[in-house]
């Protein structure tokens, strides 16, 4: 398959076992999905070869840099960690569900005012983990934004733009709500 995608850099190798499919049905930012999953098959590689939803991103494949983190029922999770198999009966948000159609999240145009997203490849995971954190936290301390994001590895900011940008955020968020 990535062999003849045209955008290799969205494309997720994936070798099916052989094994004996498992029907599962989630929901993935709002919509609901029925599908026969290779027991192997990972949540990232579902994202990807199935629901072509390339926002989330492969980074190491062993659950250390949190590119791959996605909203597993509340939770942030490594998606390349979790089988898809798991994700049965399950609500899942990823980076493409942040916004309302064509208009960003908070969030997200934080990220982008306070230039928290240098190449962009963590920004994903990160907005993610801080989604996850603000949904259970709405006016976090530095320290819990740091916490949250520690599982998130980025070679670019140096975090200092990130932990603005979601400091910000919260601020806007509660102001809204006003």
């Amino acid at each position: 398959m990535c062999s003849t995608a045209k955008n290799k850099g969205n494309c997720v190798e994936y070798t099916d076992s052989g094994l004996p499919k498992i029907a599962i049905g989630f929901e993935v930012n709002g919509d609901r999905f029925e599908k026969h999953v290779d027991p192997t098959m990972t949540l990232l590689q579902l994202l990807h070869n199935e629901l072509k939803l390339f926002g989330t991103k492969e980074g190491c494949g062993e659950g250390e840099c949190g590119a791959c983190s996605v909203i597993l029922n509340g939770k942030a999770v490594n998606s390349c960690l979790v089988l898809a198999a798991e994700a049965d009966d399950a609500t899942i948000l990823t980076v493409e569900g942040l916004g309302q159609g064509n208009e960003l999240s908070i969030l997200q145009q934080e990220f982008i005012k306070y230039d928290a997203l240098q190449c962009g490849f963590c920004t994903p995971g990160m907005l993610m983990s801080a989604r996850s954190l603000l949904d259970r936290q709405p006016n976090p301390s530095d320290e819990e934004i740091k916490e949250a994001i520690a599982g998130n590895f980025c070679r670019c900011t140096g975090y200092v733009p990130i932990i603005e940008a979601i400091r910000s955020a919260a601020t806007r968020e509660r102001e809204a709500l006003i």
